[in-house]
């Protein structure tokens, strides 16, 4: 398996509305045409921090799960979610077989503390043999968790995020540090559009970075973006990677 094909959405999110945003969720897996698909921090629900926890094995998510066994798509959906251990701010993996809990961010910052608990540290998943290290906003401007993801022997690191406009230099830091310290392309989905916590106006421009942090491809700062790329392994293990971004 030494192409994988990836992509970064930033759908139209309404706070609040799960089934509205599940559709427009639908729409960006369709749109992206990828394996793997990254969407940002809390795409489900918006980033209203007292939503109620998504239910992965209840209704909302069949949609999900029926346009993933369509299309081949593995969605990484942000969501708050609630387990016997507490509330989390997660990453779930939605596939043509169901949906699950594969992250649970684990830096929280702001009023994050007052609703979630963090998640136990850095995780990796599999993919068609390749190995995605994740992270969730603030994770990833925290050296420790990027290094101990980098530990996890990654193959590409992707991450949902919520920034305000004015961070987007920031954001694009971030992206680039990740790659080098993981020697991996880092697939970031960024929300855009207004949201709550007081993000009238969010970063959005979702993008993919090479091994060495080239920009591979970087969507508008709209809601309905898709930054998309096929990452290529050589034997040696090294990558490269073309692609496009754009609404």
């Amino acid at each position: 398996m030494r192409e994988l094909v990836a992509a970064a959405a930033q759908p139209c999110v309404v706070d609040g509305d799960v089934d509205g945003n599940v559709g427009s969720h639908v729409d960006s897996i369709l749109q992206a045409d990828a394996r793997l698909v990254v969407f940002p921090e809390l795409s489900l629900t918006g980033y209203q921090l007292d939503s109620a926890p998504i239910d992965v094995d209840g209704q909302h998510l069949l949609d999900l799960v029926s346009v993933c066994a369509e299309t081949g798509s593995v969605a990484l959906v942000g969501a708050p979610v609630e387990t016997a251990g507490g509330r989390f701010i997660a990453m779930v993996r939605v596939d043509g077989g169901g949906a699950t809990v594969v992250y649970c961010k684990t830096f929280l910052g702001g009023d994050e503390e007052r609703y979630f608990r963090p998640g136990s540290g850095p995780r990796a998943i599999e993919v068609d043999r390749w190995r995605v290290g994740i992270g969730i906003c603030r994770d990833t401007g925290i050296e420790d968790h990027v290094r101990g993801t980098a530990g996890l022997g990654v193959d590409v690191y992707v991450c949902g995020v919520v920034h305000h406009e004015t961070e987007l230099a920031e954001q694009q830091r971030r992206g680039r540090n990740i790659a080098v310290v993981c020697h991996a392309p880092v697939v970031m989905a960024s929300f855009a559009g207004p949201t709550g916590g007081g993000y009238a106006k969010t970063a959005g421009r979702s993008a993919i970075w090479s091994a060495d942090a080239v920009v591979l491809a970087e969507a508008d700062d709209g809601p309905g973006g898709i930054a998309h790329t096929t990452l290529r392994r050589s034997s040696s293990g090294a990558f490269a990677g073309d692609g496009l971004g754009g609404a």
